[in-house]
């Protein structure tokens, strides 16, 4: 195996992760941010309450996405595993 194939291999390998993880983090992120931004302006000093409407948000990423996600995933797992070939 060459060094620019492993590095095309780590490019799309971190490619994919970040496809599949910026929807739910972007989406918690956001809720997160709109909390506190609440709890600023009502003066709420609770430090649980950010917990369950981010969590209520990534489970339905996770819904809403998961089919995407999950195929993009094995695409690439089938790219990579039809690469086998030409790391020998």
């Amino acid at each position: 195996m060459s060094i620019d194939f492993a590095l095309v291999l780590t490019s799309d390998m971190l490619w994919v992760a970040i496809k599949i993880a910026a929807p739910i983090l972007g989406l918690t992120m956001a809720v997160g941010l709109l909390i506190s931004l609440f709890q600023v302006v009502t003066q709420l000093q609770e430090m649980t309450l950010t917990f369950i409407p981010k969590l209520a948000v990534a489970v339905f990423v996770l819904i809403a996405f998961g089919g995407w996600m999950l195929t993009t995933l094995v695409d690439y797992a089938r790219t990579l595993i039809a690469s086998i070939p030409n790391l020998l």
